[in-house]
């Protein structure tokens, strides 16, 4: 399925997880469509609040090389395109799911701050 140049080796699985999910928005694109279903790119943009377009399209076709994300274009004027998670951009969610959980114990932990989008909105300039 994955038609991307990223094809190892790797030294283990965390390796070729890693390979898969680097990059500091990649996590936030999948938990953004894994909370709020298909979304276009105006909406990601707007729940990922500090992104840049470029990155964001990117990301987006990295993602979607390594079939973790669905781009549906509609034959429309203007252009409508939408993105979703595939079964294996769901299944990656799931294996994140701990990660995620470790990391609620470290804010929790550490007393630090947890942000919401809406509070981010407010301050960062679109």
């Amino acid at each position: 399925m994955a038609t991307s140049g990223r094809r190892g080796p790797y030294f283990c699985g965390i390796d070729a997880a890693m390979d898969v999910v680097a990059g500091k928005w990649k996590s936030l694109i999948l938990w953004e469509l894994d909370h709020h279903g298909t979304r276009r790119f105006a909406e990601l943009r707007r729940g990922l609040p500090g992104v840049s377009e470029k990155m964001l399209i990117q990301h987006l076709r990295e993602m979607e090389e390594d079939g973790l994300v669905h781009r549906e274009v509609y034959p429309v004027v203007p252009p409508k395109v939408e993105y979703s998670l595939t079964e294996h951009g769901a299944s990656l969610n799931v294996a994140l799911a701990s990660l995620g959980d470790w990391g609620t114990e470290r804010i929790r932990r550490i007393g630090a701050d947890k942000i919401s989008v809406d509070d981010v909105a407010v301050t960062v300039p679109r």
